[in-house]
């Protein structure tokens, strides 16, 4: 039986530089949160549950137009980009703390 981290990308930044991207662990939370690992796939990657919640938001939105659905929208999609860069920033402090 095959498992879906067998089916993952490998991050090309990680690759190629040797250092983490701001996506890192992104699949492996998506997988987690298929598995019913809720905490698991939050520390893998603390966005993933304000990206679903956008995701939910624009595809509802789709189907449903209403007032200021774009500044939602854009609201949204900046505290995402809060969410990751402040994690991704955490995550490079803490491992080159590790590291020296």
């Amino acid at each position: 039986m095959t498992s879906p981290e067998e089916y993952m990308l490998p991050c090309l930044n990680k690759t190629v530089l040797g250092i983490d991207c701001t996506g890192c662990g992104a699949q492996r939370a998506v997988v987690f949160l298929f598995k019913g690992e809720f905490s698991e796939a939050f520390h893998m990657y603390p966005a993933i549950y304000s990206i679903a919640f956008l995701l939910l938001f624009v595809g509802f939105n789709i189907f449903v137009k209403f007032k200021f659905d774009y500044t939602i929208k854009l609201g949204l999609i900046i505290f995402n980009a809060i969410i990751i860069a402040g994690s991704y920033i955490y995550k490079m402090i803490h491992l080159y703390q590790l590291t020296n």
